[in-house]
């Protein structure tokens, strides 16, 4: 609050807000070849301060601390931490911009959430693969 104030008037959107703090991808682009597409380094107080409660927030038994440990476990925990502090500025301006309070659902329905996610998409997946009828017989070429 410090850092930013109350008034979330000086930005229009979200996406204006986090690229102000940095924790949105940049977008080094020649010749339509993506060059480089890492975050901005920033000497921005608020960006580090909501680094430091991405950290704190992976050793928690919430929704974020789920995200956090799923995205270190996948991208490492440097990309985890830059990810999961915008999802905070996210709520943080939200929470000051519209009003909206944020009720935390829990890692284990965060959990149960993405292990549906992950059932759907494979069966989506799965089904071009399914043969119809019997396969007795048939020689497929491959």
């Amino acid at each position: 609050m410090g850092e930013c104030g109350t008034d979330m008037q000086r930005w229009p959107t979200v996406k204006h807000f986090t690229s102000w703090l940095a924790l949105s991808p940049g977008s080094k682009i020649s010749g339509g070849k993506v060059l480089s597409s890492r975050a901005r380094r920033t000497k921005n107080r608020a960006a580090a301060l909501l680094r430091l409660a991405a950290t704190t927030v992976g050793r928690t038994q919430t929704a974020l601390g789920a995200f956090y440990r799923r995205l270190a476990s996948r991208i490492g925990k440097a990309k985890a931490v830059t990810a999961t502090a915008r999802k905070i500025a996210v709520l943080f301006y939200n929470a000051l911009r519209h009003g909206m309070t944020y009720q935390d659902p829990g890692a284990t329905y965060y959990e149960a959430r993405y292990r549906q996610l992950i059932l759907t998409n494979l069966k989506r997946r799965t089904e071009p693969l399914i043969l119809p009828g019997p396969v007795v017989g048939r020689h497929l070429a491959g």
